[in-house]
């Protein structure tokens, strides 16, 4: 990796026009000299809080406290690394940039890797011309446009054809001042050891170049075209530039797009993430088969923190998900999985189905244990006392250690349904849950600024919550993810009967009247409430696109079965004749909850 003078580093600071840049990712506004403001691109929030101020090349955020200079702003947004976001600015603002000294050793191997690089973006040129203007390879295009690959996105991630010729691409090379054993360690040419000379290792086949995160190219994956030409990929071999365990196609095209979404769409071939990037979702790379890497995960890690997996469906498909589960643990990254059914890849699934129907799927991803879990479900002896053991002995450690909540209580149920035994029993066999873990840092929703521009306090350290309070919390927190729908359920709410402490009866007070705004309008004077409510907002943002009306409903209906069935006990308390009346309804509301969770199971 070259070092490049302080020098060229303030050249670049001193061309970045730091409003051009940043308005890339957010729209910004003028608040006075030197000042302009805008939505924070690296957290949800509902009123600006970003500041830019251009003339120091400096941005904060007073909400999450993102802040640093154009390399640091390139760097988060764009997942790259200092040099890489150095390299981007100066392409982007004009700027030569200059080596610092370095010692002969080390630039000659800088020259010899900025040479390969060279000779492998000329054979990506190359392979792709070849495409679209050779007979040779109208098979090809049939074949890509019978995928439903449009030709703006085969262009955009440079598709190309290799000539079935021996020597096409050699002669090239050489003509253009290439060495032989340059293209031998680019993996480009191979040698033929009886008579000592090489050949294209690449000969009649579709080939998808292999980037890095700064768009250089490193290999090649190239597919056949004829039955008898095995193997059916042929990958660039291991050398001085490709390596294919760190290698996932198509994150020079993400990465901006998973930056800014903060989530990225693994899928395992070429045409996958084509397919996908044309359906919109541009977030998409490849994992180049069903393997799943620690490089790999290191280069994802730098880029986004949810990894969404759309994976085959298939056995294989869904032991990768395991493996990628494995390789992801003790990492930053959370994991989510798309349902895709069985025998379609997601190539296919854009044809047969649609743009739009394919995009929900992704939406609708599920995290990765209640994908786990409805794996060893799916598997279980549940006709036997012991089958149901030996599920039981499967789940506890995907459960076991998770830590009190609504998707574990809901999946701890799921389990009981499916094992024929009582929620208490199952949530008995499984353990108990992990403790709430403690916040290490400073909580996002607790630095948000009132719109009064008074500071909310910092957030207590959390305690484990009833199911009570975490049915309670689940509902507010929905109510603002879907204020339309929340409004009607908040002014129907009894708040004494269906509230359980009385700061949960002021926060549902106080979103009566700010469930647009929820931020807007807290009390000086009740630090409690304004804590309370913008946890409430920060859940609610990240609930993302997987949260549906429908956990509204199903959280409405929680909170109206548990007080029914306080008021039924009151009633046998005051031996009044309710008792019978309240049953009934008890009755309808389970009936519901019941009918919900199965559609939004099978949704």
């Amino acid at each position: 990796m070259p070092r490049y003078t302080d020098d060229s580093k303030e050249k670049v600071r001193d061309a970045v026009d730091m409003i051009a840049l940043v308005s890339t990712r957010t729209e910004l506004r003028r608040a006075g000299v030197n000042s302009y403001f805008g939505r924070c691109p690296f957290h949800d929030e509902r009123t600006g809080s970003f500041h830019v101020r251009p003339e120091e090349k400096h941005y904060h955020c007073f909400g999450c406290q993102a802040s640093g200079d154009p390399f640091r702003f390139v760097m988060e947004t764009e997942g790259l690394d200092f040099v890489g976001a150095m390299e981007s600015l100066a392409g982007r603002f004009g700027v030569t940039l200059e080596v610092a000294d370095e010692d002969p050793l080390a630039k000659a191997r800088r020259e010899r890797r900025e040479r390969l690089h060279q000779l492998l973006d000329r054979a990506a040129a190359y392979y792709a011309r070849y495409l679209w203007e050779a007979g040779e390879a109208a098979q090809a295009r049939a074949y890509l446009a019978g995928r439903g690959l449009a030709e703006e996105t085969l262009k955009a991630y440079r598709v190309g054809y290799a000539p079935s010729a021996w020597d096409r691409l050699l002669l090239v090379a050489r003509g253009a001042g290439f060495s032989e054993d340059e293209l031998l360690a680019t993996g480009l040419a191979q040698r033929n050891r009886e008579r000592n000379s090489i050949y294209d290792r690449f000969r009649g086949r579709i080939m998808f170049p292999l980037a890095d995160a700064r768009g250089r190219v490193v290999g090649f994956g190239a597919r056949a075209m004829r039955e008898n030409q095995p193997p059916k990929y042929l990958n660039t071999s291991e050398g001085e530039v490709f390596h294919k365990g760190s290698q996932l196609f198509g994150i020079d095209l993400a990465r901006r797009a998973a930056a800014r979404a903060g989530a990225i769409v693994l899928a395992e071939g070429y045409t996958d993430v084509l397919a996908l990037h044309q359906a919109g979702i541009e977030n998409a790379v490849g994992i180049m088969g069903t393997s799943f890497t620690d490089e790999q995960a290191r280069e994802l890690e730098r880029t986004a923190r949810t990894l969404v997996l759309a994976l085959d469906a298939d056995g294989a498909g869904q032991e990768a998900m395991v493996r990628a589960a494995r390789v992801a643990e003790g990492r930053s990254l959370e994991l989510r999985v798309v349902a895709l059914p069985a025998g379609l890849d997601p190539a296919d699934l854009v044809q047969r189905e649609g743009v739009e129907a394919v995009r929900e799927r992704i939406a609708r991803s599920v995290p990765f244990v209640e994908f786990h879990v409805e794996r060893v479900l799916a598997r279980a002896e549940t006709g036997t006392a012991e089958g149901k053991d030996r599920a039981l002995t499967e789940l506890r450690p995907l459960l076991g250690p998770l830590p009190a909540s609504v998707l574990r209580d809901e999946l701890v149920r799921r389990v009981a349904g499916r094992l024929d035994l009582s929620d208490q029993l199952a949530a008995t066999l499984i353990g108990e849950g992990a403790p709430v873990p403690q916040p290490s840092g400073p909580d996002v929703s607790s630095a948000r600024g009132h719109a009064n521009g008074s500071a909310v306090p910092p957030a207590p350290v959390p305690v484990a919550l009833d199911r009570r309070e975490r049915g309670e919390r689940t509902f507010l927190a929905l109510c603002i993810a879907f204020p339309r729908e929340g409004r009607a359920l908040l002014e129907e709410a009894d708040l004494e009967a269906h509230f359980s402490s009385d700061l949960a009866r002021r926060a549902a007070a106080h979103l009566r009247a700010h469930l647009e705004a929820p931020l807007e309008g807290l009390p000086d004077d009740d630090p409690e409430l304004s804590t309370y409510v913008s946890e409430l907002d920060a859940r609610a943002a990240r609930g993302g696109a997987s949260v549906r009306p429908g956990n509204l409903e199903h959280a409405w209906l929680s909170l109206e079965l548990a007080r029914l069935e306080r008021a039924i006990e009151l009633a046998r308390a005051a031996g009044d004749g309710s008792v019978s009346r309240l049953g009934a309804e008890r009755e309808q509301v389970r009936t519901r909850l019941r009918h919900l969770s199965g559609k939004l199971q099978s949704a």
